[in-house]
């Protein structure tokens, strides 16, 4: 349990020197990525208003085939990406949140640069 904890204490301390860095506007949003378990949560921020401008997500719906997440985190990509750009929203800043930039955040950032997002 100790160790399960210290892990998300640094992840924490990670993310907040990140985000000291990376700051998301209405023309150029964050894209924030936090990773549970079973999910991956991708949202379009805007820092200056501290609104949300468009989300995705990984959660499977009922009657859906079982794919894995990282198949299905580059889709969210993607889908984020489509809902930016109906926003007209082209270039983003990728906040990681903490995590490091292989497997499932690699994917996330692939799928939206496949969608058309530029950072």
């Amino acid at each position: 349990m100790k160790k399960i904890q210290e892990r998300d204490i640094k992840r924490k301390r990670r993310h907040k020197r990140v985000r000291a860095k990376v700051k998301g506007t209405a023309m150029r949003p964050r894209l924030s990525v936090f990773r549970s378990n079973a999910n991956v949560f991708l949202q379009l921020v805007d820092d200056v208003s501290g609104k949300t401008l468009a989300s995705a997500h990984t959660s499977v719906k009922k009657g859906k085939e079982k794919q894995a997440l990282g198949v299905r985190a580059g889709k969210a990509g993607e889908e984020l990406a489509k809902k930016a750009h109906e926003k007209k929203i082209m270039n983003v800043v990728f906040d990681r949140g903490g995590y490091r930039y292989h497997g499932i955040v690699r994917a996330v950032a692939e799928g939206a640069r496949k969608g058309g997002l530029k950072f």
